[in-house]
């Protein structure tokens, strides 16, 4: 492995971003921001409520819920968004392009080598806030790093794999801390510092009992105040947050809003109403199909529109019978209309082709007319060849397919007997059996999903796109994929520094899962955002890590006096 060649690179990317540490500035033509007001909010996971408070769970969604309050070594930096002149959108579930990450908890960062380690050096002057009955009042210092990384790493929770490049983190001064690498890992700042499980966590808080959201207790913007299952997530602003932000020339203490508000709706209809009557300030997931309506009754909405950052399939299981068989998976591609889907179920407001990898992973993504013609045949509706494949493997007549889906999931709901009516076309009859969100998940992680299994999957980055599907063990794999030299490939990916090379490596692999077809490959949907008027600083960012908002909301402000004018 070369260690010196990875490290030379890396200490260069390093050693730039270290010279632009300082809070980003932002500048915009808005008058300057009058602090405090309640911010409402439907997030992108509005039917979801929040799934575990402790770090150790690993969790997906712990970011979302969890960011606002634990921070992290790294952030998107939201000073590049398209808003203020750069070309980030920020709607990646977990992708910060290279040139736009900051540094949150970390100041600057060094690459040193024999043997390959970063040197983390930690802003000084970072509080933890007094929480009664937990901790005391105390400072950020390097042992939180050390016991945040050893907490997660020795779940038996974790993922497997996820932590196996690094040797050893310790802390080597009171705001340095040091990670000495096994080998290189090309994702090493997703994995500790910006990712799904990074979140800086106080021991105090996992001896109270990190499960508690009453005792959660972090860093970041705001604290959380109030939690009720199934209906809210209630942030304050943290008064002692370290952080600031420059806007119109004028330094200004963050967070701006007094206030965060999660709301939990399940209900479509319900979330859609709370937003045109104003009791939602923001609402960051809207169907296609209510666009024009909301348009019409609330024309003052602002709007973003964006592809989803969830690949959307129907994964069959490849250890049941007969999905064994490659000529049955792609028969069950070919039964299905996809372009119909596009045209006529979401009126056009979807891409037939968007998954594994996302467009937006630019060197990394590859279009449909760029690919082979037998992954272009998946994406063609073709029911007699369909019938005849299925023959050809033993089931002329068909078969039952046992479907799980989620019921926190319209879209999905909807969509379900539309598959049902294609494939009775074949022979094949869907028997759907449709769970709450829980026991969906719990089905998957437990390896005990159903032989269909209808989901939409994150993205994540166009590296652990393919390893979170498709390589054995992994928890986010539906159709329990597993292939030894698919596996060996995905190792040396993680070990190239080069990311060109990587982005080679990464196609063929994209290449060959797509014409295996453990999936039944769907059309991605665009989504909408949308917000009133008053909700400034704000363009329809959704993430500054991975699934993580808090950054971004705790720089938004609510011109209340706007608010009183238009009659909310």
């Amino acid at each position: 492995m070369p260690h010196s060649r990875a490290a030379s690179r890396l200490a260069a990317a390093s050693v730039a971003v270290a010279l632009s540490l300082a809070t980003p500035a932002f500048s915009q033509s808005e008058a300057p921001p009058k602090p405090g007001g309640t911010l409402e909010i439907g997030t992108v996971y509005v039917t979801l409520s929040a799934l575990s408070w402790d770090l150790a769970d690993w969790n997906w969604k712990q970011n979302h819920d969890t960011g606002q309050v634990y921070e992290q070594l790294f952030a998107a930096d939201l000073s590049k968004s398209k808003r203020l002149g750069g070309k980030h959108s920020f709607y990646a579930d977990a992708w910060i392009p290279s040139d736009a990450i900051r540094g949150e908890l970390a100041e600057k960062w060094e690459w040193k080598q024999n043997p390959l380690r970063l040197e983390i050096n930690l802003r000084k002057g970072v509080m933890f806030p007094d929480k009664p009955g937990v901790m005391a009042a105390r400072e950020l210092v390097a042992d939180d790093v050390v016991f945040s990384f050893n907490h997660r790493d020795k779940s038996p929770k974790k993922i497997a794999t996820y932590f196996d490049h690094i040797d050893k983190v310790e802390a080597t001064d009171k705001h340095t801390v040091l990670f000495t690498f096994k080998n290189y890992n090309a994702e090493w700042d997703y994995r500790f510092g910006w990712g799904y499980y990074s979140g800086i966590i106080p021991k105090e808080v996992v001896d109270a009992g990190a499960g508690n959201w009453k005792n959660i207790n972090g860093t970041g913007p705001f604290q959380l105040a109030e939690f009720v299952q199934g209906n809210s997530n209630t942030y304050v602003k943290n008064p002692n947050y370290w952080g600031t932000e420059k806007i119109n020339g004028v330094e200004t203490k963050l967070p701006l809003v007094d206030k965060v508000v999660y709301r939990t709706i399940k209900d479509e209809a319900t979330f859609l109403t709370a937003l045109r009557t104003g009791k939602l300030d923001i609402l960051e997931n809207i169907r296609w199909s209510a666009v024009d309506e909301l348009k019409k009754s609330a024309p003052q909405l602002k709007w973003s529109k964006w592809l989803s950052m969830s690949g959307q399939f129907l994964a069959m299981r490849v250890d049941t019978k007969p999905f064994d068989d490659v000529r049955v998976r792609r028969a069950l591609n070919l039964a299905v209309n996809k372009q119909e889907i596009v045209k006529e179920y979401y009126g056009g407001n979807a891409e037939l082709f968007a998954y594994p990898q996302h467009p937006d992973y630019l060197g990394y993504f590859e279009p449909l007319e760029a690919m082979p013609d037998s992954i272009k045949e998946l994406f063609t509706y073709n029911p007699e060849k369909a019938k005849k494949l299925l023959a050809e493997a033993g089931v002329p007549k068909g078969f039952t397919l046992k479907v799980q889906v989620c019921a926190c999931n319209p879209d999905h709901i909807d969509l379900i007997p539309l598959l049902a009516a294609y494939y009775e076309q074949v022979g094949v009859k869907l028997d759907i059996q449709t769970m709450e969100y829980g026991a969906f998940l719990s089905a998957m992680t437990t390896k005990t999903n159903a032989p269909g299994y209808l989901m939409n999957n994150g993205h994540t980055n166009p590296t652990t796109t393919i390893r979170k599907s498709f390589v054995k063990g992994q928890v986010w794999n539906p159709s329990q994929w597993s292939d030894p030299e698919y596996d060996k490939k995905m190792d040396a990916v993680y070990l190239e520094p080069d990311e060109s090379k990587r982005q080679a490596m990464l196609k063929e692999m994209t290449r060959e899962i797509l014409d295996k077809a453990p999936y039944v490959w769907l059309p991605t949907p665009y989504i909408f955002t949308a917000w009133w008027p008053w909700v400034k600083n704000y363009a329809g960012e959704l993430r500054a890590g991975a699934v993580r908002p808090g950054p971004i909301y705790a720089r938004i402000w609510v011109d209340q006096d706007l608010k009183k004018k238009m009659g909310h």
